[in-house]
Formats: C-alpha cells, structure tokens, sequence
C-alpha cells in the first residue's frame, strides 16, 4: 500500500530502484592516510546514509554520505554514495563527478560503479561514453544485477539514440517563459480550449502551506494559472491562489473540460492531519462557478478507479464518458499502468486495465486521449527508446488499440519525457521534460511548433 505517492513521485519510483544490494565494495586503497577512527567512523555514516537511501530519504541519505567523506576523503563507498544520491536527485553532473571519484580511489573498480558513470553520462547525452561505461559494467556484474538494472535496455537504448541522432529535426522545441518555468519542478500543462489559460503543476516555495517532501527535500505539488497576456505575446505571472482547488497537500491537474468548467486532478492529503483525506492518491473533481471559483475537489466515488494504491493522471475525450488514468494497484504483474473507464448514465462503470499491446510489466504514465478517442499518448521506460520515459501513440481502431509507436527525436530526448498534450487546433504539443543546467537539471515546459505534423 502506498500512501504517500504524488503524480511526480509515481512517474520516478521505479527509474531510481533501490540500491541497498551494493555490498560487494572494494578495500580502501592501501596509500590511504585517513586514520582509523576516521575510516570506520565513515563506514558507519555510510551505512546510516545506505539506510535513509533506500528508505527514499535521499536528501538526509546524501547529508550523510557526505559527512562520511569529510571523515575519510579515499572512502570509495562515500564517493560512490555521494553519486548515486546526486543521480537519484537529477544531479547528473554532480553524479559523473562522485562516480569518477570513486572510480580513481579503487584498485578494482566493481560494475556498480561503472553503471553509475554510464547512467550520468547517458543522462547528459554523452552516449559514446555512456556505452562503454555500460559495457564495462556488463562484465563485471553479476547476472542478477544486470538484470536487476535492466542493463540490456540501457544499452538498446544507446543504440537507439545514436541511430536516430541525425534525424531531421522538423519542428521548433520552444522553452515556455520564466513565469511557466521557475527553476523547479514545472509540468502537466492543460491548455484551455480558447488558448487563453495555462494550468500546470509546479513545486514552489509558494505552495500553499509551505509543505516539503520527506524523501527529497521538495515542495508539495501546486497547481498554478497562468494566462495569456496579449501586450506581451506570452503567458503573464502565475497564481496558484486557486482558493480551493489547492490543498496543502498534493495538488495535480492533468484534464479540463472543453467548457474550461469542471477539472480533473489527482490529489494526495493522505499525509495531513485533516479530517477528510484522500486514502493515497486519488482522481479528484473540481467545478468551477460563474463567479470563477473553484469547489473543494472531491474524490470519485467509485472503488474501481480510486483504490489504496496510486490513481491518478486522468485524461478524458471531449464528451466526458471515456476516461483514462495511471494506477499501479496490479503491482505483482507491473508496476504502472493505464486503465479505462465508461460512464454508465451518470456513473462511472467499472475500470478495466488496458490490453498489453499498450501495458508493459514497467511504467506506463502520464496518458492523453484524443477528443475523439482515436489517439492514445502516454509515456513509458520499457519500450525502444531514447532512455528514460518517452512518449508512444497508439490508435483505437474498433476497440483494438495498435502497436504503440515512438514518436521520435523531435518529441523525446535522453531523459523523462512525460506530460504530453496535442493541441491541433492551435499547432502544437506541449511537454514537460528536463532541461540540464550546469550539474543539475530541473523538469521544465517546452512547447513543439508542429505545423504539418501527421500522427504516426
């Protein structure tokens, strides 16, 4: 049972597997000067840090890998640690640099290490050095963790890029304004069907009731308005004093009906000391007034679409009685997927998981349907890809969906590509990937120019 799960956190939970298996870690170098006291002391604050790391409390993890290598600076497991923490927050750069640390402090360098600097260079798009690392890893880890990390996918998936990397760029990629992206984690943009309101989700010191992570130090989910200013041809300051429609918990939207008056969300209060909460995660409804208030989002009473476990991600065709969202309840079989549901007059029937033409035993998130139910969009990592999440299609013809196909260099990069919308009508798409700047990287909104665009 997973009661603490947002939108984000769902998407990363499994990229970020746990990594307590790393035991196997070479001896110190024997010119090591630290003293002895130093060096167990080390040893002991990295075991704590080990522990809070694969408890998902990266932030305090990462605190105390890096008292460990204050204590003994030839400590190959702190460096090591130190890494695997900065990869674990997008730090790619900051990973590459802990990763190569550790590399030069160890007389035999084990594969976990090498896997490290294959995924931070991956990241960075780096693929050549990202392939060897790789390959390095392949043989020296054992069968199962190789396995474990899903190295042959890594690798595929190098292959895959470098293939497609000199493909036509056909369409502009344009990073939305500094009021869209602030610097922090900004994505799920729903563009109103008149073009003149942006919602999207963002993680801001502003959030209403100040709240922060555990695990990552991160602030809660905010939804914030944005709209379009005509002076100056661009989206004008944000809001997320939305009244209602945020909580001080995790506020998401992904679907706003074609009136621009009733929003769907995805809403976690599980964690707050309030009456009513939600019981993890759950698909949420909003309407909005004639006065341009938002009512208290309230879950859909249905125990087929909101259950113990994560739902959310709701995505809904233009007449309101198809509507599709993430879950990851079939845990034994996936670890997300997508479902569909059929309103049944003014009820929602049954939610049913959607055929493994589209499902994986991975990650299936992030869905966006078509107004007319013809055209499925969502993200995956277990598919051919780039690395990380890309974005697929698949089409609806008589109740049988196609083959999901990649949509390409011009849509997905290296890293998470998730959140896609397709707005025809006004020529473009918009997704939420991340953009690397300097050492870190931060989830930001792009719009794509597709003028001319034919869906695969």
């Amino acid at each position: 049972m997973k009661s603490t799960f947002t939108l984000f956190s769902l998407i990363f939970l499994m990229s970020n597997i746990s990594l307590g298996a790393h035991s196997n870690i070479n001896p110190l170098p024997t010119d090591s000067s630290s003293s002895i006291i130093d060096r167990t002391a080390a040893l002991y604050l990295v075991e704590e840090g080990k522990k809070a790391f694969n408890e998902g409390r990266t932030r305090d993890a990462l605190r105390r890998f890096r008292e460990a290598y204050v204590r003994d600076k030839y400590s190959y497991r702190a460096a090591y640690w130190i890494g695997e923490a900065h990869y674990n927050l997008d730090n790619y750069g900051y990973a590459l640099k802990y990763a190569k640390i550790a590399e030069s402090l160890s007389e035999a360098t084990d594969g976990d290490v090498f896997y490290l600097i294959g995924k931070a260079y991956h990241r960075q798009n780096y693929l050549d050095s990202a392939r060897w690392n790789y390959e390095l890893a392949e043989i020296q880890l054992s069968t199962a963790k190789k396995n474990a990390y899903n190295l042959k996918q890594n690798l595929d998936e190098i292959d895959y890029a470098i293939k497609h990397k000199d493909a036509e760029n056909k369409f502009d990629r344009i990073l939305l304004n500094d009021n869209v992206n602030s610097g922090y984690d900004d994505y799920s943009t729903v563009l109103s069907d008149d073009g003149k309101e942006l919602f999207y989700v963002s993680r801001r010191p502003d959030t209403k009731g100040g709240n922060l992570n555990p695990g990552d130090q991160r602030y809660f989910e905010d939804i914030y308005l944005s709209k379009w200013d005509d002076e100056i041809g661009d989206w004008g300051t944000p809001s997320n004093d939305l009244k209602r429609l945020n909580s001080e918990g995790f506020d998401a939207i992904s679907h706003l009906s074609p009136d621009g008056n009733t929003a769907y969300l995805t809403v976690n209060t599980s964690i707050l000391d309030v009456k009513k909460k939600t019981r993890s995660s759950d698909i949420c409804v909003s309407e909005r007034t004639k006065e341009d208030r938002w009512s208290t989002p309230r879950p859909i009473k249905n125990k087929s679409i909101n259950t113990s476990f994560f739902d959310g991600a709701p995505t809904l065709t233009a007449d309101g009685n198809t509507m599709y969202f993430v879950s990851d309840r079939d845990g034994k079989k996936s670890k997300s997927d997508i479902y569909v549901v059929y309103k049944d007059g003014r009820s929602w029937g049954e939610a049913k998981k959607l055929p493994m033409t589209v499902n994986t035993t991975g990650n299936e998130t992030t869905p966006f349907i078509t107004p007319d139910n013809r055209y499925l969009f969502f993200s995956s990592d277990s598919r051919k890809g780039f690395g990380g999440y890309d974005v697929y299609v698949t089409e609806n013809i008589g109740d049988t969906w196609t083959d999901p196909v990649n949509l390409g260099p011009n849509f997905n990069t290296v890293n998470n590509d998730i959140f896609f919308k397709y707005y025809p009508k006004f020529k473009q798409a918009m997704i939420s990937t991340y953009r690397l700047q300097g050492n870190k990287a931060s989830m930001d909104v792009f719009k794509i120019l597709i003028d001319g665009w034919e869906i695969p």
